[in-house]
């Protein structure tokens, strides 16, 4: 087929067969898979050339990296439970993006990839199968599977990390089972992955799942388009052997530097697993820490009630948990939930705690039991037994107390006792005004007179604003009338509660007039040493494990890393403050982190992974192997030789690589003399590691900060040298699927390989570019990923007809207008998106390099006109949008570039585009142009049709001008004059061009006043319309500066007009146009009675005014 551009009638249709609407691309569609398929198969083709050529291999050369001429990226290993998904490609994107980029401009990049299976999850699910089998038979035969048949209900299957099958988006189970307790069996999640039941049966062995699903991820990356070395791939644990002597040298050398120590501390603890629960061993609860209370020891006063007469002889107490112990001076009396569940725990011989049954339960694993771990309770009570006790309680001025009832005690923090200060408190203050002032109330809950009436409050605390009785001002301050007002009483405690803390003064006791910041420690301090109170901590929110366990805080004596330490926290901090984060954001969650990140557990005694050295009987936890394995990927081809186990016949064997050996290569040791591995090799490995060190990104989700990437950090500084440290993170949100959370409960969700059948493998990484960049949750929207399927494949086809009728094109070098503005947009666009591309923003680069690229074209076409296209700059067209484009869209960008282009090499390392500088003055210019033949059109329908909605549409308005022979007289202003002149000079004067900033309105106002407007008789008329205009003027120079202010444009906007009229004619239909000037008498006159549609609106700088005349 012949294309014959110099027909208006065939452009037009050329255009609409290739550029279509997205109502088009859903006409389109239908049920037809035609053009993915065809994606699929470009992208098989260009996965076959990069293979044969190893283009991703990453090589280091013997002379260091200058700047830009490498590039490491990272990201974090995805843990090995399931298959990968759109969450984990999302992030990933981001890395291969920057990668590919860099690749493209000529860097060495080196892009690995490696597989995390330390931990607990996999052991858990592989003994979850045991169990499953122990009970319901081999295959399992679950509870009523075969009364209920087969009807299925959604269920989240395991955490959205674990993937999810290749052909199904769901994971299900039986009704019977739901209606069970919610269980979701193991054995129903490997069947979801496509799993036979003989297959499922493997799995109860932890290693099956290790080399199972590492392979399947390959498969799904390389289809996906990733630029990896998988020479460098690994998995952790130790069954491969070489990163588990990494792990034990890493672990062993920040033993040495004292940064790991065994200690007896408070952690979050999983009873069921019997070990600490860290972040990654989580399915709920990530990053709950430890919330430590101080537990007042509320003496119970003889004679004990008959429920508690068991009690008799022992030291009975109500354990209060609060976080104010500086504020037990003002004790009136405790409160306890009517309603509530309690015990009377043993806490040893002697004492006895009277508490909820959860709260023991985590004293218990402080050792606050008398069987240890195993919270003994003699007496069951509830709130109601509690009522009206006698308590004697430390530092409270009433010897006697009174336990009363208050209706909104939480029984799920705390200890379910508090403490009652009403002077303090706006909680205990509204609830002992309720139950003094309602004699009904008191009846209710059979509370007596003298355990309320006779307690007034006791000042105990002097805040300024507020006094001595800052919770009955606060409450009186905004009308609280009861206890049951949650919102305002919320309020009340913001108000007061922080501001006590850090400006309160103490005006009673043994440290009366000291601030209260600086007594609450010692006043704590001194009540645990008189045995009047204990420390207690439990989880701040409410954790699961993996197991399924809910878990408490508990006082373990295990190895630490010293995270906090004040001098290795300088360090860390001087590393961040080096570091490209790429948001503000992302910057406060780090120095948020550094603030309290404190030791962390680094040994488990369950799961995967390797063993501590020094103490075999503990595992290396999760989160701390994986802190600078990014510098194993340097060698890691050595070791490896391809085989992502370390079990292939390697050159180096696992017990060569010594201490010795892997601080030569890491730490600048010296050469180690003794090694078995020949020096040629060691020198190699150092030359790879010092090459590549330090790695240039790391891209994660931001819910990373808090512990791995903070981690990371930490670590780097310890055991590199300064020159190795991290040079940037980059952190986003997760993702969303269709504005919508992405959940396999509600179907929302889709693996890798699900995405790239569904969509094409570079439709699914256009949409992932699109989807957003900042560190807000993301949304991959399918109908962007179905409109990328036939955007990308009509512009295969109408590259194929170009190149087909490429003699028809217009030969010779670009002359015209249009060819000017062409390449000057093709200028823009290269200068444009290499900016977006090197900050990361993926999103804006797809805008500036293919979206705004592919409208410059579609303008162009219709600028022609006769003339047709020039063919120089529609091949550099053709060639700078393939390279623009290749990062997120590779094996398109390789396909149009070998098969189509004919070029030679790949494009992926073709060389960013060159390009002039961008000529903003000429965009100015034809953007005048544009928006003046809209508002020439908007003119033309006003008054042939007497319409005042213009419109506003592209195409030539002929339906309005094929029965009149129109002609247009376009009319000029290029200056402005008159008043507007005058006001622009005041502006000029009172602009700052660095900071593009006004002197005040007042001064502005007043120089108005002295110019010869403010001098003349009609200045109050004429003030009318010089304030918009002022204002307008001002806001146009705050965005684009000072020429917004210039008397003119800065080009000539005749001569542009001038030099378009072919376009203007075809674009408004009319046989003939005319550009005058507005202050030419003899121009004004061509005009005739329609020369007061001039005097209505009258032309000015940017915005001519046209007249038709037929």
């Amino acid at each position: 087929m012949r294309i014959k551009w110099t027909t208006k009638l065939h452009c037009a249709s050329l255009f609409k067969r290739y550029f279509t609407t997205s109502s088009d691309m859903a006409e389109e569609g239908g049920k037809s898979f035609a053009r993915r398929d065809r994606l699929l198969e470009i992208e098989a083709k260009a996965r076959n050339w990069w293979e044969e050529k190893q283009v991703f291999r990453a090589e280091s050369c013997e002379k260091p990296p200058g700047p830009g001429e490498k590039f490491f990226g990272n990201f974090p290993f995805p843990y090995m439970n399931g298959f990968l998904h759109l969450g984990h490609a999302f992030s990933l994107s981001k890395l291969e993006f920057a990668a590919a980029y860099h690749r493209l401009r000529g860097a060495n990049v080196l892009l690995p990839f490696a597989f995390h299976c330390t931990g607990m999850p996999i052991k858990a699910s592989a003994d979850k199968l045991t169990r499953e089998i122990q009970q319901f038979g081999e295959p399992p035969v679950f509870p009523e599977k075969l009364e209920k048949g087969n009807e299925e209900v959604e269920v989240e299957a395991e955490d959205v990390n674990a993937g999810a099958p290749p052909a199904k988006h769901k994971g299900k189970k039986s009704k019977a089972a739901s209606k069970a307790g919610g269980e979701v069996y193991q054995w129903e999640i490997m069947r979801s992955f496509g799993l036979s039941d003989s297959d499922i049966s493997k799995f109860q062995d932890p290693y099956k799942w290790l080399t199972y699903f590492p392979p399947l991820a390959v498969e799904d990356l390389k289809a996906f388009g990733l630029g990896c070395d998988w020479r460098r791939s690994f998995i952790t644990t130790d069954m491969n052997p070489f990163f588990d002597a990494f792990v034990r040298w890493q672990v062993r050398k920040l033993k040495s530097m004292g940064k790991i120590v065994k200690d007896l501390r408070y952690t979050i603890y999983s009873p069921m697993d019997g070990q600490p629960c860290a972040d990654h061993d989580r399915s709920s609860g990530e990053g709950v820490q430890p919330q430590e209370y101080t537990v007042i020891k509320m003496e119970l006063m003889a004679p004990f009630p008959s429920k508690l007469g068991v009690l008799e002889g022992r030291k009975v107490f109500l354990a209060a948990a609060t976080l104010r112990p500086e504020t037990m001076y003002g004790q009136t009396n405790a409160w306890v939930l009517p309603d509530g569940k309690y015990g009377a725990f043993e806490i040893n011989e002697t004492d006895v705690f009277i508490l909820t049954q959860r709260a023991a339960r985590n004293l218990a694993y402080q050792k606050y039991s008398r069987v240890p771990e195993k919270p003994t309770c003699l007496v069951e009570l509830t709130g109601y037994d509690l009522i009206g006790l006698p308590l004697k309680s430390p530092l409270a001025l009433n010897e006697i107390i009174y336990a009363l009832p208050m209706l909104t005690v939480l029984t799920d923090k705390g200890t379910g006792i508090v403490t009652s200060v009403p002077t303090d408190s706006p909680d205990d203050y509204m609830a002992l005004h309720d139950l003094k002032s309602k004699p009904a109330f008191r009846a209710k809950y059979g509370v007596k007179d003298e355990w309320v009436l006779p307690f007034e409050n006791i000042p105990i605390i002097d805040i300024p604003g507020f006094g001595s009785n800052a919770a009955e001002k606060v409450c009186a301050d905004l009308k609280i009338k009861s206890q049951n007002e949650k919102e305002k009483l919320a309020e009340a405690k913001r108000l007061t509660y922080l501001k006590g803390f850090n400006e309160g003064t103490l005006i009673l006791g043994e440290f009366k007039g000291r601030k209260v910041q600086e007594v609450k420690p010692l006043i704590r301090s001194k009540l645990i040493e008189a045995g009047e109170a204990i420390s207690y901590s439990e989880p701040e929110k409410r954790v699961l494990s993996r197991s399924g366990d809910e878990c408490v805080v508990a006082l373990t004596d295990q190895w630490y890393i010293t995270y906090g330490e004040t001098e290795w926290k300088k360090l860390a901090e001087e590393c961040l403050s080096g570091m490209n984060l790429y948001s503000d954001e992302t910057r406060h969650g780090f120095e948020h982190t550094l603030s309290w990140l404190n030791q962390w557990a680094c040994s488990r005694s369950f799961g995967l992974g390797t063993r501590i050295p020094w103490d075999e009987e503990f595992l290396v936890e999760s989160l701390s192997d994986s802190t600078i394995y990014m510098a194993y990927y340097t060698i890691a081809h050595f070791l490896h030789n391809g085989d992502m186990y370390g079990s292939s016949k390697s050159a180096i064997k696992p017990e060569q690589m010594t201490d010795e050996v892997w601080d030569f290569v890491f730490c600048d040791g010296p050469c180690p003399k003794s090694s078995e591995i020949s020096s040629s090799i060691l020198s190699k490995m150092k030359q790879e590691f010092e090459y590549w060190y330090p790695f240039d990104l790391r891209v994660s989700g931001k819910d990373l900060i808090q512990n791995h990437l903070t981690f990371c950090i930490y670590n780097h500084t310890a055991i590199m040298s300064k020159k190795h440290w991290p040079r940037g993170f980059r952190c986003n949100g997760h993702i969303m699927l269709n504005a919508q959370k992405m959940s396999k409960s509600t179907g929302n969700f889709r693996t890798i390989r699900q995405a790239i059948e569904e969509f094409s493998a570079d439709a699914t990484r256009f949409s992932l570019a699109d989807a957003g960049d900042g560190v807000d949750d993301a949304n991959f929207a399918f109908d962007t990923a179905n409109a990328a399927i036939l955007r990308l494949t009509k512009e295969i086809s109408w590259t194929e007809e170009v190149l087909g009728a490429d003699s028809s094109l217009r030969p010779g070098p670009p002359t015209t207008y249009a060819d000017r503005v062409f390449a000057n947009e093709i200028n823009i666009a290269v200068n444009r998106t290499e900016q977006n591309y090197s900050g990361y923003m993926f999103r804006e680069a797809l805008k500036t390099g293919f979206y705004d690229l592919q409208a410059a074209r579609d303008e162009y076409r219709f600028s022609c006109g006769d003339g047709g296209m020039n063919r120089d700059l529609l091949w550099r067209f053709m060639d700078v949008q393939t390279r623009l484009i290749t990062p997120i869209c590779p094996h398109y960008g390789e396909y149009v570039w070998r098969e189509l282009l004919k070029k030679d090499g790949f494009v992926v390392n073709a060389g960013w585009p060159l390009a002039d500088a961008p000529d903003l003055t000429l965009q100015s210019a034809n953007k005048y142009l544009q928006d003046s033949i809209i508002l020439m059109r908007k003119l033309l329908q006003k008054q042939v049709l007497g319409s005042k909605k213009g419109n506003k549409k592209g195409t030539p308005v002929t339906a309005l001008t094929e029965d009149h022979n129109l002609t247009g007289l376009i009319y000029v202003n290029e200056h402005f004059d008159g008043w507007k002149a005058e006001c622009l000079k005041i502006l000029q004067i009172n602009f700052n061009r660095d900071s593009r900033t006004f002197s005040s309105d007042k001064m502005i106002q007043e120089a108005l006043q002295k110019s010869s407007i403010g001098q003349s008789k009609d200045f109050r008329q004429i003030q009318k319309l010089c304030m918009p205009f002022m204002k307008f003027k001002k806001d146009e120079a705050i965005a684009i500066g000072a020429q917004a202010l210039d008397l003119k444009l800065p080009f000539g906007e005749i001569e542009v007009l001038q030099e378009n009229l072919d376009l203007i004619k075809r674009q408004l239909g009319l046989q003939e146009v005319e550009i005058l000037s507005a202050t030419n008498p003899d121009a004004l006159s061509k005009a005739g009675s329609l020369v007061k549609l001039l005097e209505q609106n009258p032309p000015a700088p940017g915005s001519p005014t046209a007249i038709f005349l037929t």
